[in-house]
């Protein structure tokens, strides 16, 4: 514990907590009515959230590895909860909540944080965009009044049930709504300090139950009273069966979870240019949905617009994120009868601002303007979303990145048939210097550009292959514009050798750069070669390659693709050499 506080404590003082009470409070502030609004969305009771905002809260900022993170219930989640609750119930909830904690754990102690930054741009904008269709539109029903509601999985059969129970509308819970919408839309003007959210709740909570009480149902008739006391520790049952029968849903909630803390810790990181542990980030939350569960409380994990909050309003160290949730729960204790009170058509509104804040709608039209790949990949993640789950359309948004990278990487491969430029002092190597009349019968030069890996590793086969209308004593292959070569790559690349050799031929390579000789000496391709026929510089390989050649055969040929063709072509007894 003296490290964990040297390193994310070190030189804190008496001011530096003051700034840390201010920006907990207002973070706690805001904290309150968001945990009620996601725990109810997500198909639990609001309190849960409660207890998951002050137990994650806590534990996120005291074992997670960005200085500002705020954990707690958020909006990235209520699908998957909603899904997991209506499929396997409130109990196997908390055990896959457990399950994920472990999960996370297990990929922050394997060093597996970094993996975020492989994630592209367009699938985190594309779920994140569908999770606030889904979210908005869940609460179209509270915000309405809708009664008879059942829940379903599905997107469509949702939108199904809303469109079947619209002859529900309830007057007051639409009038209940609008006023909150409304209070949230312009308090912000008013009151700066001060969220919205909480406002809205607050006024229209107090107008409801003055003006139409009875007529709009609450917490407290749908859920029943909040309680003002904590909930004890209790171990959910756990089986073997029970542990195989949710693997699939806690998988699930360890990656979305990890995915929007490390993105969380990356916004933070920009914010104020600091550098965040990314596996210790991820065992933080893992530790805090291990425990979360055995109170009751839901899945958590990094929020982005609570910890953007804690930073503006001046959090110097994670002591606010603790504060935050000591906050939460002094109020809740203290304030839970009258959150009792609170309208579900007062929660709709709340989540629709979220929902709306949180759709990155902005990226999304510019992304989708762009016409590219990119575009492809954000509508797939989105409509996959939306249609199906999280974690399929992750998948395949992740998967058409990958098709679409090795498309792009396929075009950028260059094989280029080569010979030095006379013309130039240098004398460097180039393509256009090549032709019918200028070329060499027993050596072929080939410069490659790129990446030999799986997407291109047999184009670049059949391209040299293909370009080749003889056959060569010598090729030589410059390799200095080849980045990497995979185990794909370095198989084909072996095929071309052996292809070569079978038929008499020898290979030089020229200009290999330290990683891609590194995986010819683990591939034992340098042996394949021969390590005689690796050089530095393509000069090197040109001197042997020509010290290789049959100068008979050069007798008579008027192509002088090198320097010495000039000395080898003018030997006596000669016939004009032809391409066969």
């Amino acid at each position: 514990m003296k490290g964990l506080w040297r390193g994310r404590f070190e030189g804190y003082s008496f001011q530096h907590l003051q700034k840390d009470l201010l920006s907990g409070v207002i973070v706690g502030v805001i904290a309150i009515p968001l945990g009620m609004a996601f725990a109810v969305a997500s198909g639990v009771k609001p309190e849960y959230g409660i207890y998951t905002t002050v137990i994650a809260g806590i534990l996120i900022s005291i074992f997670g590895g960005s200085k500002f993170q705020i954990g707690g219930p958020t909006g990235a989640f209520i699908p998957i909860l909603l899904g997991i609750v209506i499929t396997y119930g409130y109990e196997d909830l908390l055990l896959a909540g457990l399950m994920a904690g472990i999960i996370l754990c297990l990929l922050g102690m394997f060093k597996l944080g970094s993996f975020i930054k492989f994630i592209p741009r367009p699938v985190t904008i594309g779920f994140t965009s569908g999770i606030a269709v889904i979210i908005f539109t869940g609460q179209i029903a509270n915000f309405l009044g809708l009664t008879e509601i059942e829940k379903h999985e599905s997107f469509i059969a949702n939108m199904k049930e809303i469109y079947k129970h619209m002859d529900t509308i309830n007057v007051y819970g639409v009038a209940t709504a609008m006023i909150c919408l409304v209070t949230i839309l312009i308090s912000p003007k008013l009151f700066r300090k001060v969220p919205g959210s909480l406002i809205g709740l607050i006024v229209s909570t107090v107008i409801a139950s003055i003006f139409f009480s009875g007529h709009v149902p609450t917490i407290s008739t749908v859920f029943g009273n909040i309680p003002s006391e904590f909930p004890s520790l209790s171990v959910p049952e756990i089986s073997w069966e029970r542990i195989q029968y949710l693997l699939a849903p806690a998988f699930a909630i360890a990656m979305l979870g990890g995915i929007e803390s490390l993105l969380s810790a990356v916004v933070a990181d920009g914010m104020t240019n600091s550098k965040h542990n990314s596996n210790k980030e991820l065992i933080g939350q893992g530790i805090a949905n291990v425990v979360t569960p055995l109170f009751g409380g839901i899945p958590a994990t990094g929020a982005i617009a609570r910890t953007a909050t804690n930073i503006k309003s001046g959090a110097v160290s994670p002591m606010s994120g603790i504060i935050h949730s000591i906050f939460v729960l002094i109020t809740i204790l203290l304030l839970a009868p009258y959150a009792s009170h609170i309208p579900l058509a007062s929660m709709a509104p709340v989540l629709m601002v979220v929902a709306w804040n949180m759709s990155e709608r902005k990226q999304f039209a510019h992304v989708l303007k762009m016409k590219s790949g990119d575009s492809l990949i954000l509508l797939t993640t989105f409509l996959f979303t939306v249609f199906t789950s999280i974690t399929t359309a992750v998948q395949v948004g992740l998967i058409l990145a990958v098709v679409l990278f090795a498309k792009r990487m396929s075009s950028m491969l260059v094989v280029s048939k080569v010979l030095p430029d006379h013309s130039k002092e240098q004398e460097t190597v180039q393509s256009h210097v090549v032709n019918d009349q200028h070329d060499c019968p027993q050596i072929s030069m080939y410069t490659i550009e790129g990446p030999l890996f799986f997407g291109v590793a047999q184009l670049f086969e059949q391209r040299i292959m293909e370009s080749i209308h003889y056959k060569p004593k010598i090729l030589i292959l410059r390799m200095g514009k080849v980045p990497f070569m995979d185990t794909t790559g370095e198989a084909n690349f072996r095929s071309l050798i052996q292809h070569f050799q079978r038929g008499g031929g020898t290979v030089l390579v020229s200009g290999v750069l330290p990683e891609v000789r590194e995986s010819f000496r683990r591939s034992d391709l340098d042996n394949v070669i021969g390590n005689e026929n690796i050089f530095d510089h393509t000069g090197e390989a040109i001197d042997d390659a020509l010290s290789r050649i049959n100068e008979k055969k050069c007798s008579g040929c008027k192509h002088f693709a090198f320097h010495e063709c000039h000395k080898f072509s003018q030997q006596p007894g000669h016939k004009e050499v032809e391409f066969v």
